[in-house]
């Protein structure tokens, strides 16, 4: 019962965002190109949903490799769409990337044309990375990052599998760095009958980036590999750590 109470409330409560992300992209729009508003306004949306269960908790470590001036590729591990919330603690505008078929999807899908985010089909792989380099670079350019999830679809078994490069070649063609970020909890903020876990606690882990002449100097496939190695290593840090 408190759980479809607590749908029936985010339903409302995303209506509500969704209209004032509607205004405020067309109000701003002149002189804020890169959406920093509309992002805000999730930002908050996602403190209220995560704020109001009184025992759900969030844990952020490697805030301080964060820097807020430089756009990055943000690359991060996939275990449910609470995923896509927990990354909204981290203080930097971006867009996602995601499946087109996410767009489809009633509030989730009118968010993302809101917010910019970079609709792919995945069932054409080569299309699918060049418009995701394509698009990632516009919105790098604008001053913007780009939220990659590497293992391109959702973990089963929580652990992390192999990357595709597509989010590599992207920071390389925009000359940004990589911002590796590891998710653990989110996956069991949701149970299997779909009812919340009321006492989940979500770990957010950044790791320090790979700048942008590390990047610009790596081999593609030997970035990907180091950087799926050392999120790999890093989840198994956290999950000892719990």
């Amino acid at each position: 019962m408190l759980s479809a109470l607590y749908y029936l409330f985010l339903v409302a409560l995303c209506t509500v965002f969704m209209l004032l992300s509607a205004v405020a992209l067309v109000v701003c729009w002149p002189f804020d190109r890169a959406r920093r508003v509309v992002h805000e306004l999730s930002r908050i949306l996602v403190r209220i949903f995560f704020f109001i269960p009184p025992f759900w908790r969030q844990r952020v470590i490697g805030r301080e490799y964060v820097d807020k001036h430089k756009s990055y590729v943000i690359v991060l591990n996939h275990n449910t769409v609470v995923d896509i919330p927990a990354l909204y603690c981290i203080p930097l505008n971006f867009r996602w990337v995601s499946k087109r078929e996410i767009f489809r999807v009633p509030f989730f899908g009118q968010f993302l044309v809101l917010h910019g985010d970079i609709c792919i089909d995945r069932g054409r792989a080569v299309e699918a990375k060049e418009q995701m380099v394509r698009k990632g670079c516009e919105w790098i350019g604008r001053g913007a990052s780009v939220a990659v999830f590497p293992e391109g679809t959702r973990s089963k078994d929580g652990e992390i599998h192999r990357f595709k490069t597509g989010a590599f070649a992207l920071a390389k063609e925009a000359g940004v760095g990589i911002l590796p970020v590891v998710l653990d909890g989110t996956g069991a903020l949701i149970k299997k009958n779909f009812l919340f876990n009321w006492r989940n606690r979500i770990t957010v882990r950044v790791l320090p980036p790979v700048e942008a002449d590390r990047v610009a100097a790596a081999e593609l496939h030997e970035l990907t590999q180091q950087v799926h190695d050392d999120m790999a290593a890093a989840l198994r840090e956290v999950k000892i750590e719990r």
